[in-house]
């Protein structure tokens, strides 16, 4: 029965880790990917700065709410 509930344990930290991992491999290949084309972009139209830094935000905030989702998905399982 101990066995069982060790087992249960270990599967549900296991889900969490699983969770993190796809969050945070996600969120980094998302935001080196925004950061990349911002800067390409800045660097190709550096009139344009005022207009791309404000999308360039905005991707940044919405890809780092998929690794904060993640964190919570994560601490849901787990808990």
């Amino acid at each position: 029965m101990e066995e069982a509930a060790t087992l249960a344990t270990a599967v549900k930290y296991f889900s969490g880790a699983i969770a993190m991992f796809g969050g945070a491999i996600g969120a980094g290949l998302g935001l080196s990917r925004v950061f990349s084309v911002w800067l390409e972009g800045i660097a190709r139209n550096p009139s344009a700065d005022a207009k791309l830094s404000k999308a360039g935000f905005i991707a940044f905030a919405g890809t780092e709410l998929v690794l904060l989702l993640s964190f919570v998905i994560a601490f849901l399982l787990v808990s």
